[in-house]
């Protein structure tokens, strides 16, 4: 009978095993290492683990720095061997081969190749059928150093932050489920525009498929985004902004429901319950629409819809109502004789002082102006 005391190793296991599994599942190791050969130098772990463990130290984490992972696999090197199926050391995640891993996935060529792959072997995963892919922007600011060919740049802040550079990012989602297919990282004084046809050129390549349905925001809307899309046997759902459909235009849209010549069409939506709510009405229109694509003329007809959100609607009659309180108010305080305020005694002064409170509460169009002479 032995008398030696058994060693007890503790280590929080939290959730590791799950995003080392998952990763492992998704074949992420394997890809990496079919797509990314490190120096003759590289040793021990190979190059697809060591970046499977540092994705799960980073999602368990929350931190990004080099610094921190070898410490963190210094403590858990049971679990992680465990995952792994064979044993690791520490200093396999130390900064120096860390900075490698970075400096070999910065090669733009093989990373849109591992993507393409990831993404076909999670859909091969998960048995998904793509239908519907969103596609939209972001932008991320920090204070960064910015450089002429740097990716963080001044431009228009969807932050309020324009003293600070950022970045902006295009991603292409399988909508409905959120899961990402394209992810490109641009300078951040781009414009939104010109990148929604390259991120959709990459989702067609990865996905090896047509006919499916683009949906994503007014800048889409372009019309040569609209039309190459067209041209390749796809489809797109966006609103038009007022360039692509002058107010002008949208009045003739309008004017034949406010001479009830058309009957709207309601909409409904089923809530948690399964009941049917009432969410919008409108009615349909097609209109023929031909642009130029690689030098060919593409001619299509356009189903635009003219829809009427009930919830927005609503809304925008509060916020109406109380604009129009607030500037009944200050235009009633224009007449108002009071000490220490100052008198407007000309016509035009008082026309003026009127004019800029509609103005500034945006109900000028609404607003009949009676100009009452104040009395001396």
């Amino acid at each position: 009978m032995t008398t030696e005391n058994p060693t007890i190793t503790i280590e929080r296991v939290d959730d590791i095993p799950l995003l080392v599994a998952q990763a492992n599942k998704m074949g992420l190791p394997t890809l990496l290492d079919e797509q990314y050969w490190p120096h003759g130098n590289w040793q021990g772990t190979s190059f697809g683990w060591t970046v499977t463990i540092w994705l799960a130290h980073i999602l368990s984490q929350g931190d990004h720095r080099l610094s921190q992972v070898q410490s963190w696999v210094n403590e858990r090197q049971e679990t992680l061997s465990r995952c792994r199926g064979e044993a690791i050391r520490e200093l396999e995640w130390s900064d120096d081969r860390l900075a490698i891993v970075l400096v070999e996935l910065s090669d733009t060529q093989r990373w849109q190749k591992l993507e393409q792959d990831l993404t076909r072997q999670t859909i091969r995963v998960y048995r998904l059928t793509p239908q519907r892919v969103h596609v939209d922007s972001t932008t991320s600011y920090s204070h960064w150093s910015v450089s002429e060919e740097g990716l963080f740049q001044y431009g228009h802040s969807k932050d309020h932050r324009p003293d600070l550079p950022q970045l902006k990012v295009m991603l292409a989602a399988l909508d409905g489920l959120g899961m990402p297919v394209v992810t490109q990282v641009v300078a951040g004084n781009r414009a939104d525009d010109p990148l929604y046809l390259p991120t959709i050129a990459q989702v067609q390549q990865t996905l090896a498929e047509s006919g499916l349905l683009y949906v994503g925001d007014s800048k889409m809307a372009a019309l040569v985004t609209r039309a190459t899309l067209q041209s390749q046997g796809d489809y797109y759902l966006c609103p038009l902004s007022e360039k692509q459909l002058p107010p002008a235009e949208l009045a003739c849209y309008l004017q034949p429901i406010w001479d009830e010549e058309i009957k709207v069409v309601p909409l409904y939506r089923e809530d948690e319950l399964g009941q049917k709510q009432w969410i919008a009405e409108g009615y349909e229109r097609s209109v023929e629409i031909t642009q130029e694509v690689a030098g060919q003329p593409v001619t299509w007809q356009e189903r635009r819809l003219v829809v009427r959100s009930l919830a927005q609607a609503q809304a925008s009659a509060q916020a109406l109502d109380t604009r129009l309180d607030k500037a009944q108010a200050e235009l009633a305080h224009l007449l108002t004789a009071k000490r220490g305020k100052k008198r407007l005694h000309s016509r035009e002064a008082l026309q003026l002082a009127a004019a800029a409170i509609v103005k500034h509460h945006r109900v000028a169009d609404l607003f009949t102006l009676t100009i009452v002479e104040q009395s001396q």
